[in-house]
Formats: structure tokens, sequence, C-alpha cells
């Protein structure tokens, strides 16, 4: 059986904030498989962005399991924690987080640095991902003498170089231009299909959620519904035109879940071309009032 990329079972996150408990989520259940196009969907305060940084493992559930590459964060040490974020996930965020005295390159080979990678072979790996992303020209231009599509796909460039499993993008055209951020999001999709890196990703715009084959609305703090469909059912724009509920409230299952794509590797692994099965939704459950 092939392994989810990630798996969170119940999981809840609550912060304590001046000797106050505030409920960000309330126990979330959903599997993620390896090569599948998630869209996270929900206002601000919803949880979304909470429910990101545990499945990036930049946080630690307060309750539940959450199990990332066949791992369970519990039994991890802080250190055993940041090396399989460095192994196992890729993030692109809203804003670029880019070194901006550090060249377009360096930028991007600097995950690799965190790996033991010799110089000279991170070089190579980071002007290779940027010529994916089409930045082989752009080599040695620092942030600041690049446009904000051109620093955003230096950005993707960097959370793909490690060949993750998983790349989770935090509202990666909300600092762009409407035309930009069609482009970056083409991007973001042709890697997920010729990868095979599971895409998620969080935001709050319908029109971008609708382009996922899968999309999860979370509100207070709660996945609200998660829906599903085979293809894209296109108009002229080639974008989905409907999405089919999920037709169960069961948690989806790490076999039933997702295309079943390779993970993502240097040498670009074929895409997947099994269809998204119609099954799938989450075990949430309304819960009592807390802060979302």
């Amino acid at each position: 059986m092939t392994v989810a990329a990630i798996e969170a079972v119940d999981v809840s996150r609550t912060y304590e904030l001046d000797g106050v408990s505030v409920p960000a989520l309330r126990g979330v259940s959903l599997t993620i498989a390896q090569g599948e196009y998630v869209a996270v969907i929900g206002p601000s305060g919803s949880g979304k962005s909470t429910l990101m940084h545990l499945l990036g493992g930049l946080d630690r559930p307060t309750g539940g399991r959450l199990v990332i590459g066949g791992r369970d964060v519990a039994t991890l040490t802080a250190p055993e924690l940041a090396t399989l974020r460095n192994e196992t996930i890729g993030f692109v965020f809203q804003a670029f987080h880019l070194l901006p005295r550090t060249s377009a390159v360096d930028n991007v080979a600097l995950p690799l640095v965190y790996r033991g990678v010799g110089a000279r072979q991170r070089r190579e790996r980071a002007a290779a991902m940027l010529g994916r992303v089409g930045l082989g020209h752009r080599l040695t231009h620092r942030p600041n003498q690049l446009s904000g599509g051109e620093q955003q796909r230096v950005a993707i460039a960097r959370a793909l170089v490690t060949d993750p499993a998983v790349l989770l993008a935090d509202e990666p055209t909300g600092n762009l231009d409407s035309a930009t951020g069609e482009a970056v999001l083409e991007l973001l999709e042709r890697l997920n299909a010729e990868s095979g890196v599971a895409l998620v990703m969080v935001t709050h715009d319908p029109e971008v959620a609708v382009r996922a084959r899968r999309r999860i609305a979370v509100r207070d703090g709660l996945i609200r519904s998660d829906t599903v469909h085979d293809r894209p059912l296109s108009g002229g724009d080639g974008r989905p035109e409907t999405l089919d509920t999920a037709p169960s409230a069961e948690p989806r299952s790490a076999s039933g879940s997702g295309p079943g794509h390779p993970s993502g590797g240097s040498g670009g692994a074929t895409g997947a071309t099994g269809r998204l099965p119609r099954t799938g939704g989450t075990g949430a459950q309304a819960a009592p009032g807390g802060a979302g």
C-alpha cells in the first residue's frame, strides 16, 4: 500500500493567550495522497493557516495524530522534525522570503546547505531547478533585480530543489497581479502534473480553489466540506466548471484519496494518468464554540 504523504486524524491545536485557551483547530481529519492537488479555502481566522503549519511540520498538534511521510510527528525530537520538513515539505509563501543580498541561484540552493550537499552540487541543482521554472537566464540576479512573478518563481524553485513529497503554497498569488498570478498557478499545476509532487494550496480565493482537483473548506477550526472531481470539466479557459460533492463524511483513506503519483525526483517523474476517485471527505464534527 502506498504511504500517504500526510495524514491527520482528529488533529486539534489550541493556543494559550494571556491565560486564555483559544482553539484554532478543533478536530480535523484528512489524508493528502501522493501527487494530489488540493486547495484549502476559508476566510481569515478560519484555521486554514494553522492547518498548513501543522501539515508542514512547522507546529505540533495539541491533540490527535499527525503523520508526515510515514512518521508520527509526536515521536520526533525537534531536530528530527526539522530534518523531516527539509526532506519532505517544500514551502511557498505569499511573501517570497528571499534573501535580499543573495543571487537567485544561491537562494534556491539554501535548503541544500542543511542537507550537507557540497557547494558545486548545490549550485548545479539550483541552476537546473531555476531552468525548470523558466529562470535559467536569471541565475545571478538578486531579488531586487527581479519582478514579483520572477521572485515567486525563485521561491517555487527553492521549495522544489530538495525533491519534496509535498509542496505547501500559502496564498502564492496574493502579492501578484492577475496575469502574473495566473502564470504562477499554471507553473505550480504543471510541476504537480509532471513531477508528482503533492500540491496543497491555501487560499481565500474561490477562483483559485476551483482549479484544484480537491477543495477543502475550513471554518471555525473545522473542515466543513471536502469536494473532489474526476477531471477538469473545462470551458474555454481550461478551468473546471463544477465540483462534485464528496458523498461521504468519513475520513479519506490513504489508498483511495488520490491519483497515486510518484514522489517528485530530480529527474522529473512521469505524471500519473489515473483519475481521482469519487471518494473522500472528512470526519470533522461540530464542536463547542470557540475562536477560529
